[in-house]
């Protein structure tokens, strides 16, 4: 059975960079958003529920992610609702995929880990951390937004800080890749030596 590692962070905090870096690496990786978007496919369980609860489609009947977006960006009920479909499914994709894992570690990267409650899935969680002044900083300059904007969108996930303090393994990423990545290193070795010990 593999040891699963919970990977969150928050918006514009450098939390893809951590998960391509374990997969170039070798290591398993499980996607919560790659999943999210399957479930927007036509072949999928939520397909139907989704065009039902929601006015989406574009003119080839495929859910349009950006009109998908807009509703929900603006209600919060609508995103509850949307979230109540999409996340069991993630979930039920994610179990499966850890049964089917013959590593022994296996990362889930979630970035709503602790809102959706999947961190009950993991032995433990790994938070790749900035602070808020960085993040702010990173995000307005990324997606090329306003401070009024950035912190609207930092506002609709749980607090960094928070995130931090409940982390198992905290990834900080404020400085340079070089030490980004010796920080990660550092993390798997802690890991790996657990793994052995067991």
């Amino acid at each position: 059975m593999s040891r699963v590692i919970g990977i969150t962070g928050s918006i514009a905090v450098g939390k893809s960079t951590v998960t391509n870096y374990l997969r170039t690496h070798g290591y398993c990786v499980l996607d919560a958003d790659e999943i999210s978007h399957q479930a927007l496919e036509k072949e999928s369980d939520c397909y139907q529920k989704i065009i039902e609860s929601f006015d989406c489609l574009d003119d080839n009947q495929n859910i349009s992610r950006q009109k998908l977006g807009q509703i929900v960006f603006r209600d919060a009920n609508k995103k509850a609702l949307l979230e109540s479909i999409i996340h069991p499914f993630v979930k039920k994709m994610l179990e499966k995929g850890i049964q089917e894992c013959q590593e022994p570690l296996i990362f889930l990267d979630v970035p709503l880990l602790y809102e959706s409650h999947m961190d009950e899935m993991c032995d433990d969680v790994m938070v790749v951390y900035v602070d808020e002044k960085t993040q702010l900083q990173r995000l307005m300059k990324r997606n090329h937004m306003d401070e009024k904007q950035a912190r609207l969108l930092i506002n609709q996930q749980l607090s960094i800080e928070k995130k931090k303090a409940w982390a198992d393994y905290i990834i900080d990423n404020c400085q340079n890749f070089e030490d980004l990545y010796q920080n990660i290193e550092r993390v798997l070795k802690v890991l790996k030596d657990e793994i052995v010990c067991h």
